[in-house]
Parts: C-alpha cells; sequence; structure tokens
C-alpha cells in the first residue's frame, strides 16, 4: 500500500532502470561474450579454421544468451562456484 502523503522538495528521487540492468552484449553478460569472441577468433585466426571458429561462436554464444535469460548474472555465480570448494566431498 503506498502513501498519499506528499513528499517534501528534495526527498524524491527517480531511479533509472539502466542503473539497474546487466550490461548485455548481443543478449550475453559482457564477460562471455568478451571470451566467446577471443577463443573464436583464435580458432578462425590463428589455427585458421574459420568455419570452425564461427561454428564455436555461434553455439557459445546461443548458450550463454539462454543461460542469461534465465540470470543475467550466471557468469558471477559459475565463477563464485569453481572458487568455493565442496566440504562435503567423498
Amino acid at each position: 500500500m503506498t502513501s498519499t502523503r506528499a513528499l517534501p522538495d528534495g526527498y524524491c528521487v527517480p531511479v533509472h532502470q539502466s542503473l539497474t540492468a546487466p550490461i548485455l552484449l548481443a543478449g550475453a553478460p559482457r564477460l562471455a561474450t568478451i571470451a566467446n569472441g577471443t577463443l573464436a577468433a583464435g580458432l578462425g585466426v590463428g589455427l585458421q579454421l574459420w568455419g570452425v571458429g564461427l561454428v564455436f561462436w555461434i553455439i557459445a554464444q546461443g548458450i550463454c544468451v539462454f543461460a542469461a535469460r534465465r540470470d543475467p548474472q550466471f557468469t558471477e555465480v559459475l565463477v563464485r562456484h569453481i572458487r568455493h570448494r565442496s566440504y562435503y566431498e567423498c
């Protein structure tokens, strides 16, 4: 329920959506897009496997876009998951 009282001057601050939205490039997080592009360029230019590099980029970018639609911060979660050790290993 919202209050109908008027606020004094200076107490109403608009929050723009761009301040809270994640930074995405081509629908995927910036870090993942740069990593995909770098690996694809390495395959294409370094090994001269242009077709393999293009196919790799399309598949990897598609997977990252799919994951970003579910959770835009999946790269941060993945990095944290890899860093932390499992305490209940047998």
